[in-house]
């Protein structure tokens, strides 16, 4: 089987998760273990291979993958070791709005230490991508990289590429921009990745299961709280307002009947430095039961936020290149709405893994 080449833009967490995760299959005593899909279209988990990566942190930049994921301010425990010697270099990438001004406020360790050389506009991505002999872009660029994720995406447009998009700025979902990729058709998968077993997806499994037991849902709030970058980042309440769009569609969309805004609140909240990469989610919901009875339930879940995100992201990369091996351009809806929060078309989960076993099993299945 052949390798999926993929390029990088941010090496951050999540890079790190993947990259270790790749790794750590390529040496596991069990192979399955903690995945979805060990085998899609032929592709496994180790047929992922990074041919280029973007960063703008000169403790990155110009460094080999292998070192460059070790760099701060990367916290995320490891899942394996990778040799610091391993291919790419990583490459020097725009900034534009990819990093936040309030995060100068940081300590250096905890903050991007942007290179001079990012601010500059004559760096050649097309050139670089098109060299790379990558076949999908995976965007991991900071939540709120509205200017920064177009260049990235617009580049891989020219170059050929199909797109994975793990942040939330709209791309596959943006009639526009899903246009652009049906035209040239090459396949966009997004938009904003689900964890594995993360806060959106347990909200959406309680949210469903109480609605078909005639559960009336009168408030739910979902709070998260981190210690990496991407907590850091999203302390600006500006930058936060895709976010907020993405994780509220994506627990309505599984309601009988959506809740008003002022009884529903879901988001990421706030940045606690000494939880590193770890993630804790605090779920509420109150409702009624028979006779209007109540029902309240309180949730705690705590999860490493990076790897949990890196499950996803591998089922994700391995159905862009099966979309690319048979023809198929444009959003796949088949496959965001199962591992984006905020798909072009919302279904429910049951739905939505009975379309991605379909499209996987079948070449004329639904996309």
């Amino acid at each position: 089987m052949k390798k999926i080449p993929i390029a990088i833009v941010g090496v951050g967490n999540c890079a790190k998760a993947l990259v270790e995760g790749v790794h750590f299959y390529s040496q596991a005593e069990s192979p399955m273990l903690g995945l979805m899909h060990p085998l899609i279209g032929g592709y496994r988990v180790t047929d992922i291979a990074v041919v280029a990566a973007f960063d703008i942190d000169s403790r990155k930049v110009g460094r080999k993958l292998g070192e460059a994921i070790y760099a701060d301010p990367n916290n995320a425990a490891a899942l394996s070791k990778v040799p610091l010697n391993s291919e790419p270099t990583v490459h020097m990438g725009r900034v534009l709005d990819g990093v936040a001004a309030h995060v100068k406020e940081f300590p250096l360790k905890n903050r991007a230490d942007v290179s001079p050389q990012a601010e500059s506009s004559s760096i050649d991505i097309e050139n670089i991508l098109g060299h790379s002999g990558a076949k999908i872009l995976v965007n991991f660029l900071p939540v709120g990289s509205e200017q920064a994720t177009k260049v990235y995406v617009e580049a891989a447009l020219e170059v050929g590429l199909g797109v994975v998009n793990c942040i939330p700025v709209f791309v596959a979902s943006d009639p526009e921009m899903a246009n652009k990729f049906t035209d040239a058709n090459l396949p966009i998968i997004g938009d904003d990745i689900k964890s594995q077993a993360g806060a959106t997806i347990l909200h959406r499994t309680l949210t469903t299961m109480l609605s078909k037991r005639g559960v009336r849902l009168n408030h739910m709030y979902q709070l998260n709280v981190g210690g990496n970058t991407d907590f850091m980042n999203m302390l600006s309440r500006e930058r936060l307002l895709s976010k907020r769009i993405s994780k509220t569609e994506a627990v309505q969309s599984v309601m009988s009947e959506p809740m008003d805004a002022a009884s529903l609140h879901v988001g990421p909240s706030d940045y606690v430095e000494w939880l590193g990469d770890t993630k804790v989610c605090f779920l509420r919901i109150e409702g009624q039961l028979f006779g209007g009875a109540p029902i309240e339930m309180d949730i705690k879940l705590r999860v490493p936020d990076s790897p949990n995100s890196a499950g996803c992201v591998v089922d994700a990369i391995r159905c862009a290149q099966l979309a690319l091996d048979r023809g198929f351009g444009g959003p796949i809806n088949a496959i965001s709405a199962y591992f984006m929060k905020r798909p072009p078309i919302q279904i429910s989960d049951e739905a939505a893994l009975n379309e991605l076993t379909a499209f996987i099993a079948e070449p004329q299945a639904s996309r």
